[in-house]
């Protein structure tokens, strides 16, 4: 956990003082639970979540350092230790990266684009200073524009972020791809060409909806992207989480269960398309 102090200016807590780790041990536990959890999975691999840099800023706001880029910096610096820790553990990181994406309306909207850009940039080259030791496959990064059920008309679209977000040292990115406001952005990497060595996960089921995709909708969605990308540059991923926030249920528990592996069988036959 950091250290930071309420504020009472804010309902948030914020950073009050210099940014320092007050129980690394609960982060410990936590890796500890997961890989006891997901020990009997058979899973190839099993990735943990950890926000980046510029996620906490935007929750916890700078009342310490000189300027937003200094505070971006220090939670780098401390955060490189919970990266290390999930990594060494044997999981794959994966960067939750809300900032890059859902932060354009929520907290930049007095920015044009372009200024925008330049704030995210910095948030990117932040992320790869934490990361630096780390190899870029035990990594992944996530970019979302909120997991709730809004009208999300104000989102950013992908293709005016997508050339910084790709600057991010994790080869792999996941971001959304199956909700209706952005299902239609695979057609975003025919123009884009995908850097030697990324991988992309795009979402291909909802993760705000209780309606179960049929398979052949879910493969549908895959062969989209992997005719553009590449079938080897693919992995079928879930637009966002189903249990972001403690206490609120958009999705019942059984249906997650059910969309999930209309995910698999999805890309069972996808598989036997593109191989």
């Amino acid at each position: 956990m950091l250290a930071y102090f309420a504020s009472p200016f804010q309902h948030r807590p914020a950073c009050s003082g210099p940014v320092e780790w007050k129980d690394f041990a609960a982060l410990e536990a936590d890796i500890a639970l997961a890989k006891e959890a997901t020990a009997s999975s058979g899973a190839a691999d099993v990735f943990f979540t950890s926000p980046s840099p510029g996620q906490i800023a935007r929750y916890l706001k700078n009342q310490h350092y000189p300027s937003e880029e200094a505070y971006l910096y220090a939670l780098a610096d401390v955060m490189a230790r919970e990266y290390r820790a999930i990594v060494d553990a044997g999981l794959v990181l994966q960067l939750d990266c809300p900032d890059l994406a859902l932060s354009r309306h929520m907290v930049f909207a007095h920015l044009s684009l372009e200024e925008f850009r330049k704030v995210i940039a910095t948030h990117v080259e932040a992320l790869n200073h934490a990361v630096r030791d780390i190899p870029p496959e035990r990594m992944r990064m996530h970019i979302c524009w909120a997991s709730t059920q809004g009208p999300h008309h104000k989102d950013v679209p992908l293709k005016d972020i997508v050339d910084i977000v790709l600057k991010g040292r994790p080869q792999a990115l996941s971001f959304p791809g199956a909700n209706p406001r952005h299902g239609h952005e695979w057609k975003v990497w025919k123009d884009v060409k995908l850097p030697d060595g990324k991988i992309i996960i795009p979402g291909v089921i909802d993760s705000t909806s209780n309606f179960v995709e049929h398979p052949e909708l879910v493969a549908d969605r895959i062969v989209q992207y992997a005719r553009v990308v590449g079938a080897q540059n693919v992995i079928a991923g879930v637009d966002c989480g189903f249990g972001t926030f403690a206490g609120r249920l958009q999705v019942d528990s059984k249906i997650v269960w059910m969309k999930l592996a209309s995910l698999a069988e999805g890309a069972r036959l996808a598989s036997k398309q593109l191989w």
